[in-house]
């Protein structure tokens, strides 16, 4: 489908993917697994690119989880590597197409190069407003949900907020993504079907869609083709 079919009225503002598949899609091919992370790197790019042109919002993408520490440590070496390079070498893309990058997780676990790049990768882009890239870093739900409650307990403690005051939109409000509306699709590719630990309160009214091919074969027709199967849904939020 062309995407002069698309308006601005059918395409959710805010999606989220979990992007799955680069290991086994070097395994099938007989190549390295870092192999399958840098092909995933280079469907990034191309993502990128068209969820901004299809006039997309706010894209976030789950890059490396809290549980990918528990990676063989070459592993990790490699994809902290890749990261930066990618990082390096689309700063300037992103300014030229307008792209804001984000990030959300712990940082603090990164290397220290890594975290400079970032910093640096999101002041400079600080100021572009056509996309924001949400790039979900040594993040995990369940972890955000504990930060959360504990900087929600902060406040009661010293008695700036009231028992009585909290509620999901305070909650909301002391989360990693309160910066940006809910996600209203996520797409997860290679057929797995979990959310593995990923915006488990955001996703709470989102519609899923699990598309068979692995991460690094997911090209601008599959994206589209996710979002027509979001416009077939009918999104009732519990009503009728």
């Amino acid at each position: 489908m062309h995407q002069d079919q698309f308006t601005i009225t059918n395409i959710p503002q805010h999606i989220a993917i979990i992007m799955d598949g680069n290991g086994r899609w070097a395994k099938a091919r007989g190549m390295a697994r870092y192999e399958g992370h840098t092909q995933g790197a280079k469907a990034v790019k191309t993502l990128v690119k068209e969820a901004r042109e299809l006039g997309i919002k706010y894209l976030t993408l789950y890059t490396f989880s809290s549980e990918n520490w528990n990676r063989p440590a070459i592993e990790i070496a490699a994809l902290m590597k890749l990261l930066e390079i990618y990082l390096s070498s689309e700063l300037k893309n992103f300014i030229e197409q307008g792209v804001r990058l984000r990030t959300i997780g712990d940082l603090s676990s990164m290397p220290e190069k890594l975290q400079k790049l970032i910093a640096k990768s999101e002041e400079s882009t600080k100021h572009l407003k056509e996309m924001e890239l949400i790039l979900a870093l040594s993040y995990g739900g369940r972890q955000e949900i504990v930060n959360t409650v504990q900087k929600i307990a902060g406040q009661v403690k010293a008695g700036d907020v009231a028992i009585s005051e909290i509620n999901e939109d305070l909650f909301s409000k002391e989360l990693y993504t309160k910066d940006w509306p809910d996600p209203e699709l996520l797409i997860r590719t290679s057929n797995e079907q979990r959310l593995s630990n990923f915006l488990l309160w955001q996703l709470s009214y989102a519609e899923f869609i699990f598309v068979p091919e692995l991460w690094p074969d997911f090209t601008p027709d599959v994206f589209r083709r996710c979002i027509v199967e979001y416009n077939r849904r009918q999104r009732r939020f519990g009503k009728v």
